[in-house]
C-alpha cells in the first residue's frame, strides 16, 4: 500500500426513507503539499464492520476550472450552509417550544417556495449537510464535542461531499478519467481538469469525492476509494529509537540528531508582517482589500504546505528505517497556551508528527510506544535511574546527585 494514502472509515449509517445513505469522513493527510484540513485525525487501520474493504483517499488540485463550474460549486457551498443553518435554527425553535427535535429531510426545505432553489444543486451534498448535523448532535450528546454551531457566509469552511451512486446500467454518477486527469461531477456540464500528483491504485471503486475551496482560492477534490482490504504483518523490532520532543527543531532522537527542520512560519513572518499591515490600510471588502487578503491566504498556504511536505517524508523516512518508535504523549494545546509557546508550537507541527507517525507504523506494522505524559523522563538518570524531583525547567544539563 502506498505510504501517502490515508484509511478512512465508516462512521455513521443513517436510514431515511428505506434509503441507507453511508457517511464517510476521510482524513485530509496525503502525499504532497495539498493539506489542510482541521478536523478529525488521520483514521488508523482497526476493527471495523466491513473486514475485508478498506477506504484510500486522493486529494487533487484542479488546474483548469470552467465558469460553469466554478458557479455551480459557489452554489453548492452557499445552499450546504443555508440548509445547515436553516436546519439548525428549525431544530433549536422546536426543541424550546414542545421539547421535541423536528425529523425534516433537504427534500422537506426543497418543497418550500421560498426554498425552491436547493433542486438547482447536488441532492447528495444536501443529504450530507443532515448527516453532518446529526453526527454532531450525536457527539454533543456523548460529550466529546461542543453544541453545533451557525455558519459564518465569510468565515465557514467551503465544502461538500458527494457520493457515488451506480444506475441500472452500472454507469456512476461520478466519472474519473485518470488517463487525461479528468473528473464529472453531478450536475456538472464540464470535465474538470486536475492535476494528477501520482497515480491511483487499480482495483478501486469510487465511493465519494469532496470539494473543498481552501482560503488561497485553490479547489481541491478528495476522491475516496475503496480497496478489498490487505493484512500487513507486524514485524519483530530490531532496531529502535526514541523521539523527544523539541520546539526549535522539532525533536532530539535517542543518538543526540536532530532534523534539519525548516521553520516554514517563522520564515514568512517578515513578509506576512509586511502583507498584514497593508490589509489594515484597505477598506474592509474593497477589491483591493481581497486582493490583498489572497495575498496573505498564500502565504499561509505555502508554509502549511511546506510543514507537511517535511512531516509527512521525515515521518516516512522514520517508519522505514525503525521497527520500533517511542515518544512522548504531550498536551499540546496546554503546551501552545502556556509559557508564551503558541506560535513555537504550531510552526513545529508536533501533533501531526505523531498522527502521520501513528497510521504510518501501523500500516507499515511498526510499532509506536507512547510514554506516559506524567511519568518524569526528564527528571529520571539514564545511567541509574534516580529521580532528581528539585529539577527546574530553567536546568539546561542534568547533572544527577546521586
Amino acid at each position: 500500500m502506498d505510504d501517502y494514502e490515508i484509511m478512512v472509515f465508516l462512521l455513521y449509517i443513517w436510514y431515511n426513507q428505506n434509503i441507507r445513505l453511508i457517511l464517510l469522513f476521510a482524513s485530509n493527510t496525503f502525499k504532497h503539499i495539498y493539506y489542510d484540513r482541521k478536523e478529525d485525525p488521520p483514521w488508523t487501520e482497526r476493527n471495523h464492520p466491513h473486514q475485508n474493504l478498506q477506504w484510500n483517499v486522493l486529494r487533487i488540485v484542479s488546474t483548469v476550472f470552467t465558469a460553469n463550474d466554478a458557479a455551480l460549486e459557489a452554489k453548492t457551498f452557499g445552499c450546504c450552509r443555508y440548509l445547515w443553518n436553516r436546519m439548525l435554527g428549525d431544530r433549536n425553535t422546536l426543541y424550546q417550544e414542545i421539547g421535541e427535535a423536528p425529523d425534516n429531510t433537504p427534500a422537506d426545505y426543497k418543497d418550500l417556495d421560498e426554498c425552491n432553489w436547493l433542486k438547482e444543486v447536488d441532492s447528495l451534498a444536501l443529504a450530507n449537510v443532515q448527516l453532518n448535523l446529526e453526527t454532531a448532535f450525536s457527539r454533543f450528546f456523548k460529550g466529546t464535542s461542543r453544541y453545533p454551531k451557525f455558519k459564518s457566509k465569510k468565515f465557514s469552511r467551503k465544502s461538500y461531499t458527494t457520493n457515488a451512486v451506480c444506475a441500472k446500467n452500472g454507469k456512476s454518477n461520478i466519472v474519473l478519467d485518470e488517463k487525461n486527469g479528468l473528473l464529472k461531477l453531478p450536475k456538472h456540464k464540464d470535465w474538470i481538469r486536475l492535476k494528477m500528483h501520482r497515480n491511483i491504485r487499480p482495483g478501486g471503486v469510487i465511493k465519494s469525492v469532496t470539494v473543498t475551496m481552501e482560503p488561497d482560492e485553490k479547489t481541491y477534490y478528495s476522491i475516496l476509494m475503496e480497496y478489498p482490504k490487505t493484512a500487513v504483518a507486524k514485524t519483530k523490532p530490531k532496531t529502535m529509537i526514541g523521539l523527544d520532543m523539541s520546539l526549535p527543531n522539532l525533536y532530539v532522537d535517542s543518538n543526540g540528531n536532530t532534523p534539519d527542520f525548516p521553520k516554514p512560519y517563522r520564515k514568512i513572518e517578515p513578509a506576512l508582517v509586511k502583507e498584514q499591515k497593508r490589509l489594515s490600510r484597505k477598506k474592509k471588502g474593497s477589491k483591493r482589500y481581497e486582493a490583498q487578503r489572497l495575498k496573505i491566504a498564500k502565504l499561509h498556504a505555502k508554509a502549511k504546505h511546506q510543514r507537511s511536505d517535511f512531516l509527512h517524508k521525515l515521518s516516512a523516512s522514520l517508519t522505514d528505517t525503525y521497527d520500533l518508535i517511542a515518544l512522548e504523549d504531550l498536551d499540546m494545546s496546554a503546551i501552545r497556551r502556556s509559557l508564551k509557546f503558541g506560535k513555537s508550537t504550531s510552526d513545529n507541527g508536533w501533533g501531526m508528527f505523531v498522527e502521520m507517525l501513528t497510521y504510518k507504523a501501523e500500516r507499515k506494522g511498526k510499532q509506536l510506544v507512547k510514554i506516559d505524559r506524567w511519568f518524569p523522563s526528564s527528571k529520571t538518570c539514564c545511567q541509574c535511574g534516580h529521580v532528581h524531583k528539585e529539577l527546574t525547567l530553567s536546568d539546561r544539563t542534568y547533572i544527577c546527585p546521586v
